[in-house]
């Protein structure tokens, strides 16, 4: 990403005439071949001359009412933008990409004018879906249009966003994405920077600690322990390099010896990387060094507390922020500024954005707003209501967006950005933020207004924002949220829009309806769904569904309690991310037992220990069937309804790319976490064949990562895996080792290493002492063998020795 890499494509500004009306005066560098008054009413939105200031949001290039022209779009070979982030073009080839506008409304009083005021708008154009860094310039720029009303402006607000340089920013995998944006550490994939990293006065920089690598390596990464005592003669023990069949250097004696004392923990809070070089320096790292304690003294478990027995930690070299200034105080972002006339405005871009995440959205004001169940009115209908009345207007919300109904939100007196930013967050929730689904941007018009609602209302599944109460009498929506209220309304004919067979779609009765289809269902019998069918113009509907699937009220309950307990948006974003994911998981399952195959996953087959090679599982399985077939039919009608839109086209595809481009090939991650993770027994041989696949297709950069995106923290991240260290079975514990060594070979590992609690972590450290003491003594027992003289051994003295130390894997994972 180039310092002219086109951040910003036009710049358009529109003025309120009073005889004229809304009249579209600039377009720089050229016209737009989109129809002016389109532009003009939706960067002057109804009440504007209400507010001081409004931001608002609107799309181009979705439909034909608002593409730009071809002949005249800025998408020449020269200066074509490119796409941001690492991330693949969503549109088909033939589709041109979306572009956001940015706008920003200002009302100036001037008692002089006619109606008292002037209002402008002045909006740019970019690829770019973090559209909200550029409200800065932006504020700058109508400033200087309000003081110097001229063309000029616009000139300067083009060459100054696309002179912004973010050729230095990282550019992050899907899988880094969410790794990054699942984590809350401020020093997550530090490496990234290293490229823009100046070093200290003195500091020898003739070898770049922090400098990526895609290949392991055991330098200044042999210990994550911190706290951790050594004495002069652990360093030097701690100096010498055993070689390994891992290629990584397991955790040296020094990591857990005390010189007699018992092991001691501490709590990690940063990650040390230092040199190796210094004349007190060691080959280990030290750990929960911090920036505010770089002195914290180290304690014993041992009860020695002893003057004797406090060594001070080493402060801080290259992991600290402080002399890298465009790092900052936290990766998740890229600090850099755009110059505008005498000005340096800083800017904060966000590395983890994905296509589906537009603007600066909030998922936990879209979850106030629409929280209380009695607000809910209109006729249940089973592709909404998948719990019946007891089913939560949020799960309403996304139940929609994921079936493809038309959805308004209706801010009656409210600022249209407020209106907008109500759009987005259905959209980011809708696709799991933007790492899960998309189709839905693609569809949403943030700010939809009467001057273009022929066009906006033909789009299928449109989701519109709108400020004029006259469309909450309109025949079109679906579902209509009202913001100011917080109530949510169902279409009275909507069962006529979206009939009900009164059976289930064909196949699902072999599965479900002996078990659940029946008076304790939770969808109800099959006579409810029948009367749901008929419901007559303007009559309310007797479908009624029992309160069986409480899996997404637990859910909400839980994000519910997250918000008053304060928890942040990035947990909340997270949440609803694995929300979606399991989701799709279910749809899987379900296509897959509707159809006899699935086109977006794993085929679910249990894992199987009497093939001569055992075979993983993979797919979609629950711990107890009984419930999952209930869970399956409570989500039929929403995942059938599901199959029919754009969205699931996309997924599709998404998964034919997923399945040539993974780092990780040939079985279902996210199946074997979740045995792990969940499942009431495993099998020593099922666990053997998980943890020994995971160690032989997990060793570089992008496997690694591709790993750590299915292990939220929340969830326990690594330490579901790390029980694997207490197994029975040495080669499981051996794997385990394995597995962790070669995490450790990359600093996003190690961070994922220092969240296993203080039990896992010391049986990490000792089980890879041991092993490498044991290939040492190996080692030098084949180097004194071949001065021996060989001897023979009778046939009768023979022994046959246990291979459980030493596992040979398969060409496909198994043993």
């Amino acid at each position: 990403m180039g310092s002219d890499g086109g951040h910003c494509s036009f710049v358009l500004l529109a003025e309120f005439d009073i005889l004229a009306g809304a009249q579209l005066k600039y377009q720089f560098p050229q016209p737009l071949g989109v129809d002016e008054s389109v532009l003009a009413m939706s960067m002057l939105p109804d009440g504007a001359e209400t507010q001081l200031d409004d931001w608002t949001i609107f799309f181009l290039n979705q439909t034909a009412f608002n593409t730009i022209s071809p002949v005249l779009a800025l998408d020449t070979p020269d200066v074509k933008t490119t796409t941001l982030m690492g991330e693949a073009s969503p549109s088909a080839p033939d589709k041109p990409d979306l572009l956001c506008v940015l706008n920003l409304v200002r009302t100036k009083h001037d008692p002089t004018l006619d109606r008292g005021a002037k209002v402008l708008a002045l909006a740019i154009c970019t690829r770019h879906p973090f559209i909200q860094i550029f409200k800065p310039v932006l504020l700058m720029a109508l400033d200087d249009y309000f003081s110097d009303p001229s063309q000029d402006c616009l000139a300067r607000l083009f060459d100054a966003v696309n002179s912004m340089d973010l050729s230095a920013a990282p550019i992050l995998t899907r899988n880094e994405k969410i790794v990054m944006r699942s984590s809350e550490r401020k020093d997550i994939f530090t490496e990234k920077f290293a490229h823009v990293a100046q070093p200290l006065h003195g500091w020898n920089s003739g070898k770049n600690l922090l400098q990526h690598r895609s290949n392991p390596s055991g330098e200044s990464f042999s210990s994550f322990e911190e706290g951790i005592l050594m004495r002069n003669k652990d360093k030097e023990e701690a100096s010498v390099a055993i070689q390994q069949p891992t290629a990584q250097s397991s955790p040296s004696e020094a990591s857990f010896s005390l010189g007699g004392s018992a092991v001691w923990v501490g709590e990690e809070s940063g990650l040390e990387m230092g040199s190796n070089e210094g004349e007190n320096d060691s080959v280990l790292s030290f750990v929960g060094t911090t920036v505010n304690a770089p002195s914290r003294r180290r304690r014993s478990t041992d009860g020695s507390s002893g003057s004797s027995q406090a060594h001070m930690a080493r402060p801080l070299t290259a992991h600290t922020p402080s002399y890298q200034p465009n790092m900052a105080k936290d990766t998740h972002f890229y600090h850099t500024t755009v110059a505008y006339k005498d000005h340096q405005l800083p800017i904060k871009m966000p590395l983890a954005t994905f296509p589906e995440e537009v603007g600066d959205y909030s998922l936990i004001t879209l979850i106030k707003a629409f929280s209380v169940q009695t607000l809910v009115s209109g006729p249940f209908h089973p592709h909404l209501h998948t719990n019946g009345p007891q089913t939560h207007p949020i799960i309403i919300l996304f139940n929609a967006l994921v079936t493809g109904k038309r959805i308004i939100f209706l801010g009656h007196k409210k600022p249209a950005g407020e209106v907008s930013s109500f759009v987005l967050s259905a959209c980011a929730l809708g696709s799991g933020c933007g790492a899960v689904l998309r189709g839905f941007i693609e569809r949403s018009f943030p700010y939809a207004n009467l001057n273009n609602r022929d066009e906006w209302e033909a789009v299928p599944a449109y989701i519109a924002g709108v400020t004029n109460p006259i469309f909450k009498s309109s025949p079109t929506w679906d579902l209509l949220l009202d913001i100011s209220t917080g109530s949510v309304t169902v279409a009275r004919d909507i069962h006529i829009t979206y009939p009900v067979s009164a059976g289930m779609p064909l196949g699902v009765p072999n599965i479900v309806r002996s078990a659940t289809f029946s008076t304790e269902s939770s969808l109800g019998s099959e006579e409810d769904i029948v009367r749901a069918g008929n419901v007559k113009d303007g009559a309310k509907s007797d479908f009624v569904v029992k309160a069986d699937n409480n899996a997404d009220n637990l859910f909400i309950e839980d994000i519910k309690s997250a918000i008053e307990y304060h928890y942040g948006e990035s947990l909340v974003r997270v949440r609803f991310t694995e929300y979606v994911l399991r989701f799709v998981r279910i749809a899987s399952r379900y296509e897959e037992d509707m159809t006899g195959s699935t086109k977006f996953g794993y085929p679910s087959t249990p894992f199987d220990s009497r093939l001569p090679n055992p075979r993983l599982g993979s797919g979609m399985l629950f711990n107890d069937e009984t419930a999952g077939r209930k869970e399956l039919a409570a989500n039929a009608h929403r995942i059938d309804a599901w199959r029919k839109t754009n969205s699931y086209e996309y997924i599709c595809a998404d998964f034919r790319n997923a399945q040539l481009m993974d780092a990780i090939q040939g079985f279902d991650v996210a199946h074997q976490l979740f045995r792990l993770r969940n499942a009431r027994s495993l099998s020593e041989a099922e666990v053997q064949v998980i943890i020994r696949a995971l160690a032989e297709n997990v060793k570089t950069y992008d496997q690694v990562i591709e790993l750590l995106a299915y292990l939220m923290p929340f969830g326990g991240g690594l330490m579901h895996i790390a029980f694997c260290l207490f197994h029975q079975k040495e080669s499981v514990r051996d794997a385990t080792v394995d597995l962790f060594n070669q995490l450790r070979a990359f600093p996003v590992g190690v961070l994922f290493l220092q969240t296993l609690n203080h039990f896992q972590r010391y049986a990490y450290v000792r089980q890879a002492h041991a092993r490498e003491k044991r290939y040492a003594a190996e080692h030098q027992y084949q180097q004194q063998a071949p001065q021996q003289q060989p001897f023979y051994a009778p046939s009768s003295f023979n022994r046959t020795y246990s291979t459980d130390r030493m596992v040979t894997p398969t060409s496909n994972g198994g043993f």
